[in-house]
């Protein structure tokens, strides 16, 4: 391994000059910076993170609290992840993936121990347990998601409001009376998850002003349950004819079922499903969709929090607009 003396050595400089290019403590010349600088590429040299964090006071790492729990869509939670880590690492940091349930316990272990020197937090939930240590703190930090109270907090999300309503009017304009949402699984409801109750607010309310009834049943994705629950809306109102999915493990289930029942999609029933479009794309009926933007959220996240770390960022609200891309499932109410 190379070391700060071997690379002072070829450069011709001493080891506190090395060191001084390595924090920017001090005011160096250009051109022994750019000899420095040479040298650390030409030897391959990496600074000792230890020691280059006792030196700077700072770890140049990042924790990102991502609890995975058996009831969310993994692969999205991933991909956001992978933004955060890509994003993170082209501005000279590492992340530090925290993916249990401890909530509060484990922001006190990385604040307290000085671990990371930023955080991003996901899975946000509308009343977070996690906020008040939050706000307590003065480590900057992110949250990917919208809890019910934004004080002093910084949040990028897509504006899942938003997207409920462009359902909402997307099925209207196509003549749609009677909406069933299949949501996510019940135990995403009970949390109070941020984006499966924003997405319902705004798909009620949107609903309302257009004069369409709604009605919604969480489901827990597969087969069997997606059967159960989609007997039961049927039963309940057997007029549904627009069915708005906000669960990637029940959209291929739901297409099985109503093509096993004898309803073509899009001739008398249409599909939204809000999902990546990789989902949409593969679904044995291509799927009008709204889609998670989860590399720009990601990204975005970390560009906060790097302005923040920098000392000129704020504490703002960042939503991500919804697009709607029209697909083969969705078309006229059957009259």
């Amino acid at each position: 391994m190379v070391t700060l003396a071997e690379v002072a050595q070829h450069a011709g400089v001493s080891a506190s000059t090395v060191s001084y290019v390595l924090s920017g403590k001090r005011s160096i010349s250009a051109g022994t910076r750019l000899r420095v600088e040479r040298s650390i590429q030409e030897l391959g040299y990496h600074p000792n993170a230890g020691a280059r964090a006792l030196a700077s006071s700072r770890s140049n790492i990042i924790a990102l609290m991502i609890p995975l729990r058996t009831d969310m869509y993994v692969p999205v939670m991933m991909e956001i992840a992978i933004a955060v880590a890509t994003t993170a690492r082209a501005h000279g940091y590492d992340v530090l993936l925290l993916t249990g349930e401890e909530g509060p316990d484990a922001m006190r272990r990385v604040t307290g121990s000085g671990l990371a020197d930023a955080m991003i937090l996901m899975d946000v939930e509308l009343d977070d347990e996690r906020l008040p240590l939050l706000r307590e703190t003065d480590q900057p930090s992110v949250l990917i998601g919208l809890p019910a109270d934004t004080t002093g907090l910084t949040c990028v999300d897509l504006d899942f409001g938003a997207t409920g309503a462009l359902c909402a009017e997307h099925l209207a304009l196509l003549g749609h009376r009677d909406i069933a949402v299949i949501g996510e699984a019940p135990a995403v409801y009970e949390r109070h998850t941020g984006f499966a109750e924003r997405t319902l607010d705004g798909l009620r309310s949107r609903s309302r002003e257009l004069g369409l009834r709604v009605l919604h049943r969480p489901c827990e994705g597969g087969y069997d349950a997606m059967a159960v629950t989609l007997a039961r809306i049927l039963d309940e109102r057997p007029g549904t004819t627009g069915f708005v999915v906000q669960n990637e493990s029940a959209v291929e289930p739901l297409l099985a079922l109503l093509r096993q029942q004898g309803r073509a999609v899009p001739e008398d029933v249409s599909v939204i499903a809000i999902c990546p479009d990789q989902v949409a794309v593969q679904a044995s009926v291509r799927l009008t969709s709204v889609a998670i933007p989860a590399q720009e959220m990601g990204r975005q996240a970390v560009e906060q929090l790097i302005a923040k770390l920098d000392g000129h960022g704020k504490d703002e609200v960042i939503l991500l607009a919804p697009e709607l891309t029209v697909r083969a499932s969705t078309g006229p109410a059957a009259s």
